[in-house]
């Protein structure tokens, strides 16, 4: 659907830079770059402020958000506990052709952390996450993470430039040995200890954030 398409397109363009935070949005401006309707882009905005990418005040401006840490600390969690739920949910019937597309993601994921692509990095870090949350079957846990990602993904492209994300290939390497192995609890509590990696980075720029001006 058109709406979904707009939204899709305003979102990763938010997420990867191309829209920086602060910057003004224009109905009309966005419908031609995309080649639709006003409405689309409308509606597509409103979904952006709910997932609290995008602030609007009626009838002055809608711009896009400034990274907020508190909002992205809120989203982690949430993120953290559905993905651990989806492997909870999946594992039991994890074929082997899903498990060799995990390894099959990571080694792509490895490959664009050495090659310092983050949006290759980025590509296959979803692709990796994405086997589980399919097989779980649950849309409940696709709605929400499809809200909430997005929140993410604008701090995780500074890890994933950063020597940082590495940890992550060996972390998606064990948890992809505790699946083989059947090891429902510890896959799961793997996979959410993946998605809390951002908490020192949050940290970081929280302290950033109340820290006194310089003089």
């Amino acid at each position: 659907m058109l709406r979904d398409d707009a939204y899709r397109a305003i979102r990763d363009a938010i997420v990867d830079g191309t829209l920086a935070p602060g910057e003004r949005l224009n109905d009309g401006d966005l419908a031609a770059w995309l080649g639709v309707s006003r409405t689309p882009v409308r509606e597509a905005l409103t979904r952006l402020e709910q997932a609290g990418l995008v602030r609007t005040k009626p009838g002055r401006y809608t711009i896009v958000s400034e990274v907020d840490v508190r909002a992205v600390r809120a989203a982690q969690s949430v993120t953290a506990a559905m993905h651990e739920l989806a492997v909870r949910e999946a594992l039991p019937y994890l074929s082997e052709t899903e498990l060799d597309a995990m390894r099959e993601a990571n080694a792509r994921f490895a490959d664009a952390l050495r090659r310092d692509d983050v949006d290759a990095a980025l590509a296959a870090d979803d692709a990796f996450h994405a086997v589980p949350v399919t097989a779980s079957a649950n849309p409940a846990i696709r709605t929400v993470l499809d809200q909430f990602t997005p929140v993410l993904r604008r701090v995780e492209r500074i890890r994933f430039s950063s020597l940082s994300g590495r940890g992550s290939v060996a972390q998606h390497e064990r948890i992809i040995a505790l699946c083989e192995a059947g090891e429902v609890e510890g896959a799961a509590l793997a996979v959410r200890a993946n998605w809390m990696t951002l908490a020192p980075l949050l940290d970081t720029m929280l302290g950033d954030e109340n820290s006194p001006p310089e003089q």
